[in-house]
């Protein structure tokens, strides 16, 4: 919840130094009062691993992601990188380790991101024209809505090795299949037409995409404590 509302603060200091209501230096101050207290808190309260990825993930953000805007659309795969590793920070929270099933979680965020964002900016190409920005909507729209479809149908295969990675059970795979085949539909409907109503409709079912898939991830988890009794009795 600390974190929720360190990104509103943020959002609204990153709005008040484009519009001039705030210097630079007031802005990187801010931003470093709220990224120094939470790895801190992170690395105390939590574990050093957790506190070494929050501090990795906002170097990821301020020093890649943010200036590659302006220089390559490669910004979008390494933002999808930033988007990933908060569930995986969730994950060595509550194990201390950096598991499979951490990559797992870090994976679907990875893949969902893609058609998420590729088909929101589809229908804002103008504006990063105008802003100056290197999206793949704007300088190559093919590979635009290739990438969408094709991490949508990553997610089919993500959710299949929840289990594998015993993760999930196998009922899992079985009942995230009905809403990853709709997005990939859509993924396929956005590629063929690229239209906006096309690219609307995906990325308003990603909005609650994501949360029913790791939803239906919940319920179908095993537990660690099960897994790490069985882990001792094979040895």
């Amino acid at each position: 919840m600390t974190l929720l509302f360190s990104k509103c603060f943020a959002v609204d200091s990153l709005r008040n130094l484009l519009y001039g209501l705030s210097s630079p230096l007031l802005a990187v101050s801010f931003a470093a009062s709220c990224a120094i207290p939470g790895i801190a808190l992170l690395t105390l309260g939590v574990n050093s691993l957790t506190g070494a990825l929050g501090a990795f993930n906002i170097f990821l953000y301020t020093c890649c992601y943010t200036p590659m805007k302006r220089m390559s659309i490669a910004n979008t795969w390494v933002g999808a990188v930033v988007g990933a590793i908060p569930p995986i920070m969730g994950w060595t929270a509550a194990t201390g380790s950096l598991d499979p099933g951490a990559l797992l979680l870090g994976g679907i965020l990875y893949s969902w991101q893609f058609p998420h964002f590729n088909a929101l900016s589809w229908n804002l190409r103008e504006d990063y024209s105008r802003g100056g920005y290197c999206m793949m909507s704007v300088t190559h729209p093919a590979m635009c809505k290739r990438v969408a479809l094709r991490h949508c149908l990553a997610l089919i295969g993500l959710s299949t090795m929840a289990p594998v990675l015993d993760v999930t059970t196998w009922t899992f795979p079985v009942i995230s299949l009905p809403i990853n085949l709709y997005i990939s539909y859509l993924g396929f409907r956005f590629y063929r037409d690229a239209d906006r109503s096309s690219s609307r409709s995906l990325f308003f079912c990603s909005l609650w995409h994501l949360p029913m898939l790791l939803l239906l991830m919940l319920t179908c988890k095993k537990s660690l404590i099960e897994n790490d009794d069985k882990g001792k009795l094979q040895s």
